[in-house]
């Protein structure tokens, strides 16, 4: 037994599937409904009142019986009455109608009257019984099952499609993604709040990927050769709307709801638009069903004629009542055959709708679905069009309710979503949590960074103190023109963050920014803008730049970055681009870090002849390139982390005037060319990580020489010549094998640091203490027993820079110690 509460909750189930039932399916559920009915009506009224009623037919009418019983069956099946009998001989007439000729038959004793058969109540329910089963057609018998499972056969494959489980899941997951679209508050109020914004603002804007044509004076224009051929970037003449309309904060819930849809809506669009089975499915189910139909309709018509009320039996009973012939009706005949006939016409109308649907399945391409009309009537003109069985979802969807779909398309907008973020990012990025955020550099400088957030706060515009902007990871960034408040603005960092930036924003920042650093994958994510920002003078551009494996390289064409000093290249380059010569009157720093790759073409650096600091790190180097010796201006060289082995074209540097600075660390040095005294200019030799195992005397005399690093080579001796470096100040041989330290160092008074650290050194001369500017001591690693006393005399050097073993640091007197340890 069912409780009430169950049976009242049963009325307020709502079908999961309605809204991907056409109205040809709801009509053909209808029409199934009904033709249950007819067959749970048929099979009832069987089930209680089928049965047939036989009587004997006599030897001597048997002739004139079978002759008449059809024509007598048909006219009792229309309505005949046993009048109707009154053409038939007397004799015949009577033992049909069980009647005799009318006589005077006295009123106070009447008599039966008819032919008496000799047979018992009992040999009649025999006989009955037995003809029902040997003279009714099966049909007769049957047509109420038949209709039945017919009728639970088409309503199953009707279904069908909904419970495969290739389709369910997937079905199943579109209404439940569809219902929640259609209900969620962020469909409402995005269709009501872009449905009236003006179409021509989204023109007014231009994005990263924009292509834009610089107005260039007169002067300019005859100088203008492109960098690399890329598209050019145009810039809208007319002035850009500063701020969008004010979009009112959504609830938090509802805002992290309609996210969650956003990610399921684009997860079950890859799911489901890469197959058509769910359509193929459809239309093989209304084939079946249509052949189906067919069929029954050619049986049912044939078996239709067999529906009679009368039948003539032989039972082969006459042993046990004497007549081997009966004659029989059929009680239900005329009712099944009523039945019969309605549900041949619901088959036919249930045919006609199978054939509309597949009308309506050929008649046009329902694996493709746009959203055109959605796009004209909303602002969110980026709605893609879908393909296979998500469109034919949205097809049946559209069946139901157009509306559906139209905001289901809501949530396949990139827009869309971009606003619902900014909704929500502006509710939880607020101008307090911002300020919290914000740190002061080692430069004390106010410095924001903002990582994997979904936009660009607005409220990031408000800090009118902020130096440098440090953007990460952000998939949509826009600098709307609010960013000229940020007066103090010098340097923004873009790390794989696209931007878009209006004019009047473009405007602040080529006028003010200074400092740019892009961080991209392809170098179709750089900015086209940025190569207009002729106030730049650092710009670092760290992605894939190697024209082999990009077709799509680009470096805009960077003459019109007229104050630009400095250019940083981390990428993998095979050669430097020969339009970078564009920047040869004012480029003062090129940086190349390469990943790896050989960098091979170096011809291009002799036309940079303003160049004064050159970094080629990890380029696969093996020897010093030559075009660097026409570089009249360098002061620094930097050859980190090559496969340099030898450096005999040294003596070329002599030419090299101003070089101050040469960086030779981390390749595979083993030796210095006598001809580095040569470079009389140089003042700093870094050539530690290497294979070096001597030193030249020559490099001791260098006059200028104030800073050398020697570290992480084999080096087992330094020469006495190091005392005439009389304005050393750095000396560094940590991590080799020297052994004893030539007194000769300890002439060099101006000497602030020394790193004598992981040697082999026994012991410190006393001359140590000559060294009154010393203030960075580094003697960690060596075989010390102990230190001199006279370390108390670097009256500069104090505890936390001296690197030395505890135990060794206690052999020192009191008095030194505590003067190290003081302030």
């Amino acid at each position: 037994m069912f409780s009430l509460t169950e049976v009242a909750s049963l009325n307020d189930i709502q079908p999961t599937y309605r809204i991907l039932k056409p109205w040809w399916d709801v009509f053909m559920d209808y029409i199934g409904v009904i033709m249950l009915m007819l067959a749970i009506f048929s099979g009832t009224m069987q089930l209680s009142k089928d049965q047939v009623a036989c009587l004997p037919i006599l030897e001597e009418s048997t002739n004139l019986v079978e002759a008449q019983n059809r024509q007598e069956c048909s006219l009792s099946v229309l309505g005949a009455t046993p009048s109707t009998t009154r053409d038939l001989p007397d004799s015949v007439a009577r033992e049909l109608l069980n009647t005799q000729p009318t006589q005077p038959t006295p009123q106070k004793q009447p008599q039966p009257t008819g032919r008496k058969t000799n047979l018992d109540f009992q040999q009649y329910v025999f006989v009955n019984q037995k003809c029902y089963h040997d003279a009714l057609p099966w049909y007769n018998k049957y047509f109420p099952y038949l209709a039945l499972i017919h009728t639970i056969m088409l309503m199953v494959s009707s279904n069908f499609w909904f419970k495969y489980p290739k389709t369910s899941s997937k079905i199943e997951h579109f209404v439940s993604i569809l219902g929640r679209c259609f209900e969620s508050p962020w469909t409402t109020k995005a269709l009501s709040e872009t449905a009236c914004e003006d179409s021509e603002e989204n023109k007014q804007r231009f994005t990263g990927g924009a292509f834009f044509q610089k107005h260039v004076s007169s002067e300019d224009s005859s100088q203008s050769t492109p960098l690399m051929e890329t598209p050019t970037v145009q810039f809208p003449t007319e002035k850009l709307i500063a701020e969008s309309p004010s979009l009112t904060t959504l609830d938090k819930k509802d805002g992290e709801q309609a996210k969650a849809l956003f990610e399921k809506v684009r997860k079950f669009r890859v799911h489901v638009e890469d197959s058509d089975f769910i359509y193929k499915l459809y239309v093989a189910q209304t084939a079946i069903k249509a052949l189906k139909i067919i069929l029954i309709l050619s049986y049912t018509s044939t078996f239709a004629s067999e529906i009679s009320f009368c039948h003539i039996c032989q039972p082969e009973v006459k042993s046990l009542t004497g007549y081997d012939r009966f004659f029989c009706t059929h009680n239900m005949a005329f009712m099944l055959r009523k039945l019969l006939f309605t549900f041949m016409a619901m088959i036919c109308l249930y045919g006609l709708v199978c054939l509309y649907t597949l009308y309506w399945l050929f008649r046009r391409p329902l694996k493709e679905y746009s959203f055109e009309k959605v796009r004209e009537e909303s602002s969110f003109s980026d709605i893609p069009d879908v393909k296979n069985d998500f469109a034919f979802l949205l097809h049946m969807v559209d069946q139901y309710d157009q509306l559906y779909s139209k905001r289901f398309g809501v949530f396949l907008s990139e827009v869309s979503e971009n606003k619902l973020r900014e909704i929500s990012l502006n509710h939880e990025w607020t101008f307090e949590k911002l300020r919290q955020h914000v740190t002061c550099n080692a430069q004390d400088e106010q410095e924001l960074h903002l990582f994997m957030l979904s936009g660009l706060p607005n409220a990031v515009f408000d800090l009118t103190d902020l130096e440098i902007l440090k953007l990460e990871l952000i998939p949509e960034v826009r600098i709307s023109a609010k960013v000229s408040q940020m007066t103090n603005l010098r340097e923004l960092h873009l790390y794989h963050c696209p931007a878009k930036v209006e004019q009047t924003a473009f405007t602040f920042l080529r006028d003010h920014l200074r400092c740019l650093h892009i961080k991209f994958t392809d170098v179709a994510e750089i900015p086209p803008w940025i190569y207009l920002l002729r106030s730049l003078k650092d710009l670092n551009l760290i992605g894939n730049l190697n024209s082999e494996h990009n077709k799509m390289i680009g470096l805009e064409s960077l003459r019109d970055l007229r104050h630009l000093r400095t250019l940083y290249l981390k990428s993998n380059l095979n050669k430097i681009p020969t339009n970078i010569t564009e920047l040869s009157p004012h480029l003062t720093k090129l940086v190349i870090h390469n990943d790896g790759t050989k960098l091979l073409v170096l011809n291009s650096l002799k036309k940079i002849t303003s160049l004064v600091d050159l970094e080629l790190h990890n380029c696969d180097l093996e020897r010093m390139p030559h075009a660097i010796f026409s570089l009249a201006n360098l002061q620094e060289l930097d050859l980190k982390n090559n496969n340099i082995r030898t450096i005999e074209e040294i003596i070329s540097f002599q030419h090299l005037r101003r070089l101050m600075c040469l960086k030779l660390w981390y390749n595979k040095i083993t030796a210095i060319p006598p001809s580095i005294g040569l470079v009389k200019s140089l003042e700093s030799l870094i050539i530690s990580h290497n294979k070096l195992e001597t030193l030249p005397p020559a490099l001791f005399h260098l006059p200028k020489l104030r800073h050398i690093d020697l570290s992480h080579n084999c080096i087992s001796s330094i020469p006495v010549e190091v005392g005439h470096l009389h304005n050393l100040q750095h000396f560094a041989i940590t991590e080799n094998k020297v052994e004893v330290l030539p007194t000769q160092l300890f002439k060099c008074s101006k000497l602030k640091v020394l790193c004598v650290g992981h040697n082999s050194i026994t012991s410190i001369p006393e001359a140590i203490g000559q060294l009154v500017q010393l203030s960075h001591l580094e003697l960690k690693g060596n075989c010390l027993d102990c230190l001199p006393f006279q370390l108390g005399q670097c009256r500069l050097l104090r505890k936390n820079l001296l690197f030395v073993e505890d135990h060794l640091f206690d052999t020192l007197p009191l008095e030194v110690k505590e003067s190290m340890s003081s302030d």
